[in-house]
């Protein structure tokens, strides 16, 4: 089960006007799994989307990633699950082309009016005749307050729905932001791996939604790491479609991109976070916070160190406060100049050590209280700068060696 994870609940998943979801169960690689979503978006609707890092990226990202390019106006996003239509060469392409036809034939746009998403299993044909015929059934079923049953459909080994909602006022007037995401496993920046897809009704050009998406992913989705795999498939759309009564924002100095903009961090961080509480196997939630750096980049490098490390996550799995892991893994992060003499670290409140060595108030009792929480603290003390940055990670388990041992049979 999710570590400490509430549900998302329909009531509180708040419908975008202009934004409508439809679901079905195409058989794309389990009969009778819903595994099919179409999301539609009202004429002027804008999109911006980040993608991938990995040069072995899905055929469905290079066409999105062309789409999108298009000036044609996005009006609807298809998502399969089951397959990931990666490592599939020409016909990998081919195919998630004729998935745009197949959806603009139904909806009577232009196939660059739309953008294909696939994840789940790499290197084999996506069928495509499954898909299509399941579309019919995703466009009658499709509803504005279909925001639960699409974070549903888009799920693969997670074991639970990721949704979340926020309003806030802009100029007096209501702002709606929802969003979804999958992800479990295969979970490292670049993006992290993971589909998510965001809806608002707030009104504002492409360059202000590119500016804040960076922003919030900076601090969300690009500061999670389940086990270190970048995907070939990661992609997180944001549709603004300005059906809201608020005025429009136009400058990137204003309050109300301000608030836009940490209202969508601020529901990033929470979807991004849902998909570590799911990380697969996942029996805790780490948070790694590395302060007093020179640069945030180098804090970030001792951050993902730590995370990364199987020792020191493995660990965690067994309440074992083995901590010379940690300074091991601050030590091999690839800061040349690090002064080990000036680091403390930090357990939740507990100082485990103290100017590159163990602090000596320090009580294995104490670590083990901390390492059996379920929600851990690291702390990094660098005592070098005043630059900090936070990465949130869980253990490594039995568990998910079973669900990556066995994904494919």
């Amino acid at each position: 089960m999710p570590v400490n994870f509430s549900l998302p609940s329909a009531d509180r998943l708040f419908p975008v006007s202009g934004v409508s979801l439809g679901v079905a169960a195409a058989g794309i690689r389990k009969p009778g799994r819903t595994d099919l979503l179409l999301m539609t978006l009202a004429e002027g609707t804008q999109v911006a989307g980040v993608f991938t890092q990995n040069r072995f990226c899905a055929a469905p990202v290079l066409v999105a990633r062309q789409h999108l390019s298009h000036h044609a106006g996005v009006r609807a996003l298809v998502v399969n699950t089951g397959n990931a239509n990666a490592g599939t060469g020409e016909r990998g392409l081919v195919d998630a082309r004729r998935t745009c036809t197949e959806v603009a034939r139904l909806l009577g746009i232009a196939p660059e009016q739309v953008l294909p998403f696939s994840t789940g299993v790499i290197m084999e044909p996506l069928p495509v005749e499954r898909l299509a015929a399941g579309l019919p059934d995703c466009l009658a079923s499709s509803r504005e307050h279909n925001w639960l049953a699409a974070a549903r459909a888009i799920m693969t080994t997670d074991t639970v729905p990721k949704a979340a909602s926020r309003q806030v006022e802009i100029g007096g007037e209501t702002v709606t932001l929802t969003g979804i995401a999958k992800g479990s496993g295969m979970i490292h920046p670049d993006m992290a791996t993971m589909l998510a897809f965001v809806a608002t009704d707030a009104n504002l050009p492409r360059a202000l939604m590119d500016d804040a998406l960076r922003y919030a992913v900076a601090r969300s989705f690009n500061a999670i790491t389940v086990d270190g795999d970048t995907s070939t498939n990661d992609a997180l759309m944001l549709a603004a479609t300005g059906l809201s009564r608020a005025p429009e924002i136009i400058d990137a100095s204003s309050a109300g991109y301000r608030v836009f903009r940490d209202a969508l961090t601020d529901l990033a961080v929470e979807l991004a976070q849902a998909i570590i509480r799911d990380g697969e196997g996942a029996t805790k939630f780490i948070t790694v916070r590395v302060e007093g750096g020179n640069t945030s980049v180098e804090c970030r490098k001792v951050a993902y160190a730590i995370a990364h490390s199987p020792l020191v996550k493995t660990a965690f799995f067994a309440s074992d406060p083995n901590l010379g892991r940690i300074l091991a893994a601050i030590g091999y992060a690839g800061v040349s100049d690090l002064d080990v003499g000036r680091v403390d670290l930090y357990l939740d409140d507990v100082l485990v050590a103290q100017h590159g060595g163990r602090h000596p108030a320090y009580q294995e009792a104490d670590g083990q209280r901390i390492m059996r929480q379920s929600e851990i603290t690291v702390r990094v003390v660098l005592n070098r700068g005043g630059e900090q940055a936070t990465v949130w990670t869980c253990d490594l388990s039995h568990e998910y060696v079973t669900i990556n041992a066995e994904y494919r049979t």
